[in-house]
């Protein structure tokens, strides 16, 4: 069994890359680059530079390598820009999903895991929320997001084809053994930046409102580490090839911090002070949303290890401390060669 993991280079994909060779199975990575890096590919994974929206490409891949099951991670993920950019991100985000089904489809690949996002759900009306309330996302990024979910579902119906949606709330942290960690320039992740920020890589960090209903009046989100998500991965993966049904899970840890409260424990973790301005309102950000992840704990046997703020911090912390060392090594091997 073979697993193409597209975005495989990035953040999220280079972790499910390490549990997957963790697990002894064969990973081919399909990434761009535009975000990733080349050296945040595990070996013995092997990469394919190129776009998920190259349909002939992707095709080649799956017949080549004889794929059984794809882990669809690549596209774009911010959304204050995606507001700035909806032709972008629909473009990224949903026209290159509707690509890969189809070249999935066309090659006879029945798995498919789907890196969806808590964004589908928008403000949502009570908290921690479930896999069945009212998806009414607030920015494009999460319309994108829930267009690729629709076309799945239809998907589904019409073909020999089973799909896993996983609606991510907010992932932090890296990996234990320091093997990866976020490492995206101009990252929008709130714990990468104040740990930047704790580490004089940023002269100061912004908090994006301080008006909300929540209990300090900044955003309160569910931070999930990202070696638990990917977990949640390898799990979803099993299911589908013990012949599960498609299904959609949430992916959280079902408890809530604000932006206030994460600043302070990375100031705890790093002993520094950090410098957090006040700025309006970001469009498209809800007030608060927490995780309903009962379903997944029940029916995948999903439990995480990592359910901790502080130890998520830290984590971020050591990898960001590392990052230079690892960004000058890859500078130096390109150089050399």
């Amino acid at each position: 069994m073979t697993t193409l993991v597209t975005g495989g280079a990035g953040y999220i994909g280079s972790h499910m890359v390490l549990e997957l060779l963790d697990a002894g199975q064969q990973v081919i990575v399909l990434d761009n680059l535009s975000t990733g890096f080349d050296w945040a590919v595990a070996k013995p994974a092997h990469l394919i530079v190129g776009d998920v929206g190259d349909e002939h490409l992707v095709r080649l891949i799956l017949k080549r390598h004889a794929i059984d099951a794809i882990v669809h991670f690549a596209g774009s993920i911010v959304v204050p820009e995606s507001v700035a950019d909806p032709l972008g991100y629909y473009l990224n985000n949903t026209v290159k999903s509707r690509t890969l089904m189809a070249a999935a489809v066309a090659q006879g690949v029945k798995h498919f895991i789907f890196s969806s996002t808590a964004a589908v759900y928008g403000n949502p009306e009570q908290t921690p929320v479930s896999e069945d309330a009212r998806l009414m996302p607030m920015s494009p990024y999460g319309t994108s997001k829930l267009m690729t979910e629709l076309m799945l579902a239809d998907a589904a119906r019409a073909h020999d084809f089973r799909y896993v949606a996983l609606r991510y709330f907010n992932v932090a942290g890296a990996d234990p053994a320091g093997r990866s960690g976020q490492s995206t320039p101009r990252a929008t992740h709130l714990i990468k930046v104040a740990a930047e920020t704790a580490l004089g890589k940023r002269a100061h960090m912004q908090v994006f409102g301080t008006d909300y209903p929540t209990p300090d009046g900044t955003c309160v989100r569910d931070y999930i580490h990202v070696t638990d998500l990917a977990r949640a991965h390898i799990a979803a993966l099993a299911h589908l090839r013990a012949g599960g049904r498609s299904e959609v899970f949430n992916c959280g840890y079902s408890t809530g911090y604000s932006v206030l409260q994460v600043v302070d424990a990375v100031r705890r973790a790093s002993g520094k002070n950090i410098e957090a301005r006040t700025s309006p309102r970001r469009p498209g950000d809800p007030a608060s949303i927490v995780a309903d992840s009962s379903k997944i704990r029940e029916q995948l046997g999903w439990r995480p290890q990592h359910a901790d703020l502080e130890g998520i911090v830290r984590q971020a912390l050591a990898w960001e401390e590392q990052l230079p060392r690892r960004l000058a090594t890859a500078q130096m091997a390109v150089s050399a060669s």
